[in-house]
């Protein structure tokens, strides 16, 4: 086992995801209790997160210097590895620029970590500090052209520094490189398995336990992870389980008549569908700031949920929480708030509902896993993530019914033309940006607005390829919704990875 430790780092649980894709069993502690679960756990290693901290400030996450000392080896990614630099007397500062994107390895000598990678490749930076003076018994194993310490490590006492993130799918060789620290490094085996049926009823058996008697909600949208949560839930307490779908008037064109298709006459669930559209846009009216508008949604769904659980005599409310939105809505120690989610911290201390998120420690893929496991049908597992709040977030500015109705519209000729193609885009997002441009109409002066489009390749939602859509099929794309949207004039593709954007634009 591998021990963790958090320092806030967006991509801490992403570490162990890629461990368990090793099937190596690992453990996420915060710093603050890391000797304590380092002498219960006794790990084979210990991995040092990333964070948004410098470690010279005032207030900065740290452990005790007592680690290194255990024999026990350390890598330390990104802030763990300035860290353990500060700590042991090297001598940290900010660099010069700050990186956010891809740089070049390069290895000048080998080490256990390079084992099986090639001299110079490709890997992810995201950081502002470097180490600029290494601590005794530490060696330079690799540089970038900006970071003069990209690879550091003492071998003999088995301590390992990193500026990149080899968690993330961005960073060629990445997966080898956590591989190595645990096989040859710490000398770790197999120790578990992918999800199967025996994992997913381990699920299933903590939510009988969560939820012993009573009744509970499950607030549905119709996406992968309101859906799985719903079945795992089902599965556990059967007919306990009433599904609340909010039609909330910020759903894709005919996204309401396809989830009742799906969970009323497929699974022959009670789903119940609350039209809404008139109270989200009453409250979203004159709001434009991206986190109040998420603030906003998130409490009118809370808002009806609470009314309907009334009428239900409910006693849970079950939600679709995955770990991304955990982590984005700062919800670890030492993380940084970068968008709030709806379903993340919006329950009202006077709601007499206990929260069950079944799914929160789990990423996107693991959830299609888990869903397959189900035997949810495959155009529920493998749909494209959708966000919580719906076209109101992507929409810049003020949602209002006129504009969700251009939306909608252009959003359906986006999916219907991709589907006619055959890609691996992962997720699809259409964009109101807010901005008119001077177009041409029936040689006339023509004012209209743009819409943006943003298709990405990911697996976990913590990091994204903008994807290489045909450029034929971009312009059909283009060329349908400036014909049959006439407030249309323009259409502009979003070719920025997530880091540094994220994948929607609110």
């Amino acid at each position: 086992m591998i021990l963790i430790v958090d320092f806030g780092g967006q991509t801490c649980h992403l570490i162990g995801k890629r461990l368990r894709e090793l099937n190596i069993d690992s453990h996420i502690t915060e710093p603050e209790h890391a000797l304590e679960e380092i002498e219960k756990q006794k790990p084979a290693g210990i991995i040092l997160s990333g964070g948004p901290s410098s470690v010279y400030e005032k207030g900065a996450p740290t452990i005790d210097k007592k680690i290194f000392e255990l024999d026990v080896p350390v890598l330390g990614i990104c802030y763990g590895q300035q860290l353990m630099s500060h700590l042991l007397g090297g001598n940290v500062e900010p660099g010069k620029t700050k990186e956010y994107g891809p740089a070049t390895l390069s290895v000048k000598t080998q080490c256990d970590l390079t084992n099986k990678t090639n001299n110079s490749f490709t890997v992810w930076m995201s950081h502002g500090d470097e180490v600029k003076k290494l601590p005794n018994g530490f060696y330079t194993y690799a540089t970038t052209e900006t970071i003069p310490h990209a690879m550091i490590a003492d071998p003999a006492k088995s301590l390992y520094g990193i500026q990149f993130h080899p968690e993330l799918i961005h960073t060629q060789f990445g997966l080898q490189i956590l591989e190595n620290f645990a096989w040859l490094v710490c000398g770790l085996k197999t120790t578990m398995q992918k999800i199967d049926k025996k994992h997913v009823q381990i699920l299933v058996d903590l939510v009988q336990e969560s939820i012993p008697s009573g009744t509970a909600i499950c607030a549905l949208s119709g996406g992968v992870d309101s859906s799985v949560a719903a079945l795992l839930v089902h599965r556990a307490i059967g007919s306990r389980l009433t599904c609340i779908y909010v039609d909330s008037g910020l759903m894709r064109k005919g996204e309401t008549q396809e989830l009742r298709q799906v969970f009323k006459d497929h699974f022959r669930m009670d789903v119940r569908i609350v039209k809404a559209k008139k109270l989200f846009l009453d409250r979203l009216k004159n709001v434009t700031d991206p986190e109040k508008k998420r603030k906003i949604i998130g409490k009118a769904f809370i808002d009806v949920l609470t009314k309907e659980a009334k009428k239900l005599n409910a006693n849970y409310l079950v939600q679709g929480t995955i770990y991304p939105d955990v982590i984005e809505s700062a919800g670890t120690k030492h993380s940084k708030n970068i968008k709030s989610h709806h379903n993340v911290g919006g329950l009202p201390k006077t709601l007499k509902l206990s929260l069950v998120e079944p799914l929160r420690e789990f990423y996107k893929n693991d959830v299609r896993e888990i869903g397959a496991v189900l035997d949810l049908p495959k155009s529920i597992v493998q749909r494209r993530p959708f966000p919580g709040p719906g076209l109101g977030i992507r929409i810049i500015g003020e949602v209002t019914d006129k504009k969700l109705n251009i939306l909608r519209e252009a959003d359906a000729i986006v999916r219907e033309e991709l589907e006619k193609t055959d890609n691996t885009i992962w997720q699809i997002s259409v964009v109101f940006t807010g901005i008119k441009t001077t177009g041409v109409r029936g040689d006339a002066r023509a004012y209209g607005e743009t819409i943006g489009i943003r298709a990405v390749e990911a697996i976990d939602a913590m990091s994204a390829h903008p994807s290489p859509i045909p450029h034929e099929v971009l312009r059909k794309i283009s060329s349908r919704i400036v014909n049959e949207i006439p407030t249309v004039n323009r259409v502009v593709y979003d070719i920025t990875d997530k880091p540094p954007a994220t994948i929607e634009w609110e």
